[in-house]
């Protein structure tokens, strides 16, 4: 009698997936390279493009209330963001998967490591596409547009480190769309406001995805890819004071041009902006440019600071 097949264990963890991650704990064997290839290993992608989206109802709803359809934007936007990171993290990696396979940090990735075939990852990205345009027809029809147009963003990003040595502006630029998409989910309208947090997000990833890249800027100076660690060299770190500084600017103008009622919403907003970069300036005390371990760890911590600065909004928008 023979025995009954097994079902053979997943590959390796990816090398810089936290370590116990829910995925590798407890996701279906079948189910984890998808998700691997996804990032849900790594949900910090998904914090820091979902974070706009609730900086962008809040700063629309301090203008006038929050509603019942304001939490179905919260939660819908909190869906979305996680599959269209999984369908940009996989295209993203379809893409440079030949990229992936020469540096260390990224060569246990799904597609470079061959848990996955490029057919398969195709068929992934679309379904998971297809989904959040499901949530993305719930609302109305400026955030259907505006969703629709974020496409282009997403697929261009992969080639700009090939292109500029800006490739995380365009990061930015995709980012956090969501804060324009949610601003108008709520509003209606994109105002003077939604430009200024958008700008102030765009800001806010080049500080953090600059200090992401410096993880590989060994591995990216012999392969070829651009970014900004390496545009920026030993004078990154005066770089991210003034991106630091620049995201707070912008954040703070778009709460002073919403026409919020009262004096206490603004104020308890701008708190916000004073919390939020209180916790950027810890992490540049603790930032080690040349150590990669401590980016990354910096990195994960923004996550707690666009919180900060989104649960600020949101009182604001309460009061």
């Amino acid at each position: 009698m023979t025995d009954a097949p097994k079902t053979p264990e997943p590959a390796a963890p990816v090398a810089d997936a936290p370590k116990g991650n829910w995925v590798d704990r407890f996701a279906p064997r079948a189910t984890v390279p998808y998700l691997r290839l996804s990032r849900a290993d790594r949900p910090i992608g998904t914090w820091l493009l979902y974070i706009p989206c609730l900086w962008g109802v809040a700063l629309a709803a301090m203008a006038d209330r929050f509603t019942l359809w304001d939490l179905w934007i919260v939660l819908s936007c909190g869906l979305g963001a996680f599959l269209m990171r999984g369908a940009g993290c996989t295209w993203n990696d379809i893409t440079d998967r030949e990229f992936d396979a020469a540096v260390a940090r990224t060569r246990s990735r799904p597609l470079p490591s061959g848990q996955v075939t490029l057919r398969a990852a195709l068929v992934w990205m679309v379904v998971q596409a297809l989904i959040a345009a499901l949530i993305l027809l719930s609302y109305n029809w400026l955030a259907i547009g505006l969703g629709v147009a974020s496409v282009a963003l997403v697929l261009i990003y992969p080639f700009a480190k090939r292109f500029t040595w800006w490739p995380q502006a365009f990061l930015g630029l995709a980012f956090n769309w969501g804060a324009v998409l949610a601003y108008a989910a709520h509003a209606g309208h994109v105002g003077l406001p939604a430009l200024f947090l958008y700008a102030a997000g765009i800001s806010w990833t080049l500080y953090y995805d600059t200090i992401y890249a410096h993880q590989d800027k060994e591995d990216d100076a012999l392969i070829g890819v651009k970014s900004t660690a390496r545009l920026f060299g030993a004078r990154s770190r005066q770089w991210l004071w003034g991106f630091m500084a620049l995201t707070l600017i912008l954040a703070s103008a778009a709460i002073i041009t919403t026409p919020a009622t009262g004096v206490w919403p603004p104020l308890v907003a701008l708190a916000g902006v004073w919390a939020f970069g209180w916790h950027m300036a810890w992490q540049m005390q603790r930032l080690k440019l040349d150590d990669p371990a401590s980016c990354m760890v910096i990195f994960r911590t923004n996550r707690d600071a666009g919180l900060l600065l989104g649960l600020f909004l949101a009182a604001a928008a309460v009061l």
